[in-house]
């Protein structure tokens, strides 16, 4: 009689952490930060496939990693996010529902699944001063083990996260306007190195002020300009 292979719990979990944060930082850093309108998301993207995308009228998604998972896992917020605001109203669609979703779905692959979600997400929410409750900009980091923390002025994700936070805590400034915003965070994303040229960088904002629908998608021509 053979005896079953075993492992304990603690290397398993280990195990899956290290395969997850091996996939994740092969891919390039995405970064949001708050300004003095709203809140802009950068991420070094050579592709036409995008890593950043609407959720809806006041959220956004990002995410990095496998883009086969964390793409589905953005179709699956649009789709509860529409759920929701059917259900009830467009202003009960609020970010920190759907990280939460997100955590619960993430966490439960992690611990239940052999294989983990390659992928880790921000959620984004600008603030809209005329909702009693709702004035602030909101950012959510979800990880590929489901741990959920919220974050002020800026959020980043992948690979180079710390080295890019570093940056972050040293030249970030509340209230700055979104030239100073995307400066900073292409600085951020360039690591040390040459800056990233505009036609290699996805930029997408939350523009409280915009009217409808807050999500825009910025050329390479406009990230251009702002990079002067």
């Amino acid at each position: 009689m053979s005896i079953p292979f075993y492992v304990s719990p603690e290397q398993l979990m280990q195990d899956k952490a290290d395969f997850a944060r091996k996939g994740i930082a092969r891919g390039k850093s995405i970064v949001a930060l708050e300004y003095d309108k709203g809140i802009v998301l950068l991420a070094e993207n050579p592709s036409s496939l995008s890593k950043i995308g609407e959720i809806y009228d006041r959220l956004a998604f990002a995410g990095v990693g496998k883009f086969s998972e964390f793409d589905q896992l953005r179709k699956i917020g649009v789709r509860f996010c529409d759920v929701r605001g059917y259900a009830y109203s467009r202003e009960d669609v609020r970010a920190k529902a759907l990280a939460n979703a997100y955590s619960q779905a993430i966490g439960d692959v992690f611990t239940q699944q052999m294989k983990p979600l390659e992928a880790e997400v921000i959620v984004a929410e600008v603030g809209d001063p005329h909702l009693l409750g709702q004035e602030q900009n909101t950012l959510y980091r979800v990880q590929f083990d489901g741990s959920i923390s919220d974050h002020r002025g800026f959020c980043g994700i992948g690979g180079t996260v710390e080295q890019l936070e570093i940056y972050l805590k040293e030249h970030y400034r509340a209230g700055q306007p979104l030239g100073d915003a995307v400066r900073v965070g292409v600085a951020a994303l360039s690591n040390g190195g040459s800056r990233i040229a505009a036609d290699r960088l996805e930029m997408c904002t939350l523009d409280r002020e915009r009217p409808g629908r807050k999500f825009r998608r910025a050329s390479a021509d406009e990230v251009a300009a702002i990079l002067g």
